[in-house]
């Protein structure tokens, strides 16, 4: 990869940010970071969040969750069974090459219904995102997923993984799903061990085509995850940040390291940042991409301008 450039864009004028994780992964805390950098760069990003891409509501899926365990069939959300990943890279494709692409949102409590007006666990109708916008940025499970019948990942310019290690990531569901949704310990239990197939297959390898990992690892013991009577704080924590060659090749190591109190690098690739200051590191690395992009796309309109008028002053239409 050329010094400066991220992965190579299907279309410059109208890039694509996709957050991968897992549910207790951390994209939440990713999607509040671009949030905040969106806002001070002056941006209108096209924000879309992956369970909108789910093809059952929560009755349905419920549903087919028994009629599969019954079969003795895997089945879970993060498989290609229980998802549009058509539609996800239709709107990737749209979206790359057009600036428009049909989305639609997924209802997960009551304050989302009256807002959207649609019941709790159903969707909305499928619409097209706002015109005008400067980006795309999709946070969900499958950003950069590749099958046998769909490639997503192709039309990512920016492909960013929040990959915890995989004990503080069950902690961290575990701790979610009974404290805020009220499901039992047993439950978890099962639906992590239900959901493991798919997650090997299809969220794991994801990991290897992003341009940066955050990975959140925890200083305190997290050995038997289904026993942790409380969540590692940011502050028993270390963030371990991978770079892959096409955003290693766009970032001044040195100047990141300046920035975060009491970072390292154990390897070229890679630094490592106190778990308190994550917010803040990932918004240093991600800043000068996302200013990158938009300079590529400032240079791709100008450029199609440019061609257009040149096009006109000669007497025929643009291609």
């Amino acid at each position: 990869m050329a010094c400066g450039t991220l992965r190579t864009s299907v279309s410059e004028r109208h890039p694509i940010i996709a957050v991968t994780g897992s549910s207790g992964a951390g994209t939440s805390t990713a999607r509040a970071v671009f949030a905040k950098l969106f806002a001070s760069l002056g941006l209108n990003a096209a924000e879309v969040a992956g369970d909108c891409f789910h093809a059952y509501t929560r009755d349905e899926m419920a549903t087919a969750i028994e009629r599969a365990r019954i079969r003795g069939e895997n089945f879970s959300h993060f498989g290609p069974a229980a998802n549009h990943m058509d539609r996800l890279e239709a709107l990737f494709r749209d979206y790359s090459e057009h600036g428009r692409g049909d989305f639609r949102h997924y209802i997960h409590n009551e304050i989302e219904a009256e807002a959207l007006g649609a019941p709790v666990g159903h969707f909305t109708p499928w619409q097209a995102t706002a015109e005008n916008t400067d980006l795309l940025l999709y946070e969900g499970l499958h950003g950069g997923v590749i099958t046998d019948r769909v490639n997503v990942a192709q039309y990512v310019d920016l492909l960013i993984g929040m990959t915890p290690t995989i004990n503080l990531e069950w902690v961290q569901k575990i701790h979610r799903d009974t404290a805020d949704r009220g499901h039992a310990p047993s439950d978890v239990a099962r639906t992590i061990l239900r959901r493991m197939p798919d997650y090997v297959n299809y969220i794991t390898p994801q990991f290897s085509r992003t341009d940066i990992n955050f990975q959140r690892v925890p200083l305190v013991d997290t050995s038997n995850p289904f026993a942790v009577k409380r969540v590692p704080t940011a502050a028993e924590s270390y963030v371990v940040i991978h770079f892959a060659d096409s955003a290693a090749a766009a970032v001044d190591f040195g100047a990141l390291l300046d920035l975060i109190p009491r970072a390292f690098m154990p390897r070229q690739n890679t630094i490592v940042a106190p778990g308190e200051h994550m917010s803040r590191t990932m918004q240093l690395v991600l800043e000068p991409l996302i200013r990158r992009l938009m300079h590529q796309r400032r240079r791709a309109v100008a450029g199609g301008t440019e061609d257009a008028a040149g096009a006109e002053q000669a007497g025929r239409a643009p291609a």
